[in-house]
């Protein structure tokens, strides 16, 4: 086993969680008037999407995200199309959905989604952001930095810690994943990127010990 795949201890597992439990926002869901599914390497976020289509939550969906940094050859013509092609698989009309291909951060896809949202007539009120799990609060964050106007919902699918480590397979990238995004969570607010947003002390303790336990690949700089 290398060191990328090692097993996390339970005192490892427990702290993860309670990062995890953090980065969900916990928002009740409602109709809003556009939903963005954020890219990434996750094809479990268009799933989803899909599901909420079908629920009647939005008319119209963005899927927003250029080339995927981290696993390019498992979407090799961007994020927001293979997303678009697969939530048309599972019954989401061709009509609902926009495309923004270019996006390649979360304030881009904030951004630019707008952008195609108006070029499309649509001036939102209310947005659903649909995201990896550990994403959500810093889409929220970034969202009511990049777009205050709007009223800003967040979901993903709704898997629990244990369910999410076993459909990745790999404990130590995700562990990774959700410090580097408690990282981004508290320092994207000092570079104008996100609000500001509070982090328990126990919360912050917990990702202190995992910093120093290595789970640092997916730092920023690194």
């Amino acid at each position: 086993m290398t060191d990328d795949q090692q097993v996390i201890t339970e005192d490892q597992r427990q702290q993860a969680k309670l990062i995890w439990d953090y980065h969900r926002m916990h928002h009740e869901l409602r109709p809003c008037d556009a939903a963005i599914g954020l890219g990434s390497h996750d094809l479990g976020v268009p799933v989803f999407c899909a599901e909420l289509y079908r629920a009647g939550l939005f008319p119209t969906l963005v899927f927003s995200g250029g080339p995927n940094p981290t696993a390019p050859e498992r979407l090799p013509r961007g994020e927001a199309v293979h997303f678009r092609e697969h939530a048309l698989e599972l019954g989401v009309s061709d009509d609902a959905i926009l495309v923004e291909p270019m996006a390649r951060n979360t304030g881009q896809n904030i951004t630019f989604s707008r952008e195609v949202l108006a070029a499309h007539g649509i001036q939102p009120s209310t947005v659903l952001l649909v995201s990896m799990p550990y994403m959500e609060r810093r889409s929220f964050a970034t969202a009511r930095k990049m777009w205050p106007e709007v009223e800003v919902l967040c979901a993903s699918a709704p898997l629990d810690f244990d369910d999410y480590l076993k459909s990745i397979g790999n404990e130590k990238l995700v562990v990774d994943q959700l410090v580097g995004d408690l990282q981004r969570v508290i320092e994207y607010p000092k570079f104008g990127f996100a609000t500001e947003q509070d982090v328990p002390g126990d919360v912050y303790a917990a990702y202190e010990s995992l910093l120093a336990a290595g789970f640092d690949s997916r730092l920023l700089n690194s």
